[in-house]
């Protein structure tokens, strides 16, 4: 009989010190159960964006699989983090204050220190001293602005939906005061992801039982019932200050390591021209690539096509460049 994916993987879940006192970060590992040897080139970080954590989205079971089990299935050791505040991990104390109490909290230079946090940790458990980066969104800036700090640590980094200057407003920003945090309801957020989308491509693009099956994982125990969350409010201060100021918060041009791009073309949370524009200043890479997936939008790898992001970053992990 064929073991099914819940027999072939191991699934194991941790909980690591940030370098802040009482913040802990939490880590989700899965493996095949025959891989006992590691190495750079198969063991992979994932981080997601500035509203909903990693845990819920690289981790998703959709017709049964995950990103992170269909990695696990090629020999990857696959990770992700979930940085403070987010899902998981910790939540800081000012997020149990009303929010107009506090400046908004978890801006990018904190997330990025997490997000070292967890490679460290990474790096050290398995003794390599490389891994490859996975980032979604604003993941895609902390992934990069850690690579760019940690060039000895990085073999190579995947950016879907790269962050770049921004000509149009955040999804994200309602505009107004922020405070700490902010409060994301459920019935909100299927119009926000499919923003833009044709109204007869919708339901093929983001299958309703697929969107549901997310939106059960990452509303669930948050504290606020079952249809809302607290997010941090600092990458709305930080688009306010840096994105939409043309002040970009990493430098493409200090990246030596290989760089793939994905991006989609209904993505409007980040638009084209900010990925092109990523793409242009990837200077010092070795090699870059850009994949353009149609009918998708920015959360492509949990809709319909997520097939051709998975396909292309396997390609991308996957090849060994000429000696």
């Amino acid at each position: 009989m064929q073991k099914s994916i819940a027999d072939s993987i191991i699934s194991e879940e941790m909980m690591i010190p940030s370098d802040t006192a009482g913040i802990e970060l939490f880590v989700r590992n899965k493996r095949r159960s025959d891989l006992v040897r590691f190495s750079v080139e198969k063991t992979v970080l994932f981080v997601a964006g500035s509203t909903y954590p990693a845990s819920t989205s690289f981790d998703l079971r959709l017709d049964g699989v995950s990103w992170m089990d269909h990695l696990a299935q090629q020999g990857y050791d696959v990770y992700l983090v979930d940085v403070r505040g987010y899902g998981k991990s910790t939540r800081p104390s000012e997020m149990e204050e009303p929010a107009s109490d506090n400046q908004p909290i978890v801006r990018t230079p904190v997330a990025v220190r997490d997000v070292a946090s967890a490679a460290a940790f990474i790096r050290s458990r398995r003794s390599v001293d490389r891994i490859n980066l996975i980032g979604w969104s604003w993941g895609t800036t902390l992934m990069s602005r850690y690579a760019s700090e940690n060039l000895a640590h990085v073999n190579k980094l995947v950016l879907i939906a790269p962050q770049w200057l921004r000509t149009t407003p955040s999804a994200a920003d309602s505009g107004g005061p922020l405070g700490a945090y902010r409060v994301v309801e459920r019935s909100a957020a299927k119009s926000r992801w499919l923003n833009g989308v044709p109204d007869d491509k919708k339901n093929a693009i983001l299958p309703p039982a697929w969107f549901n099956a997310w939106a059960e994982a990452t509303f669930a125990n948050t504290g606020l019932g079952s249809d809302k969350l607290r997010a941090p409010n600092g990458t709305v201060q930080d688009s306010r200050e840096y994105w939409a100021s043309g002040k970009p918060l990493y430098d493409p041009s200090l990246l030596t390591m290989p760089v793939l791009i994905v991006h989609a073309d209904l993505d409007r949370d980040c638009p084209m021209d900010m990925a092109q524009t990523a793409f242009s200043k990837l200077s010092a890479a070795p090699y870059r690539r850009w994949i353009e997936i149609g009918d998708g939008t920015h959360s492509v790898f949990m809709e319909k096509n997520r097939w051709q992001v998975f396909a292309a970053v396997d390609g991308f992990l996957d090849e060994r460049m000429p000696a």
